[in-house]
């Protein structure tokens, strides 16, 4: 399991494969996804997008989002859809990052 860690914002890395042979990276995010630490989620998913699988993004710990941690999430959306054979997930919601993705009309790309 890798760990990163920043003042704001850190982060450990879980690998696993299914019985199909589906791998899964679950990126259990901690802290705060926000202008200063977006740029820190986009190079760490970035190369993840381009060796496919499933990515799910966990923020059963993250404590706050803001719109650049907003913007940084629908960018890596967009190059999962655009990518082809991965999926990106979020996982663990907090009720106050499901009131963002649905005032921003977003719930719905992050459900699919």
């Amino acid at each position: 399991m890798a760990v990163a860690q920043n003042a704001e914002f850190r982060y450990e890395i879980e690998e696993s494969q299914d019985h199909t042979g589906w791998k899964t990276t679950t990126i259990h995010c901690h802290g705060k996804l926000v202008n200063q630490t977006a740029g820190q989620i986009k190079e760490l998913v970035k190369p993840l997008i381009a060796k496919g699988g499933r990515i799910v993004l966990d923020f059963a710990d993250l404590e706050y989002l803001d719109s650049s941690g907003l913007g940084a999430l629908v960018g890596l959306k967009v190059s999962a859809l655009h990518q082809g054979l991965v999926k990106l997930e979020l996982e663990n919601l907090s009720q106050r990052i499901k009131e963002l993705l649905k005032m921003t009309n977003l719930l719905t790309l992050f459900s699919s």
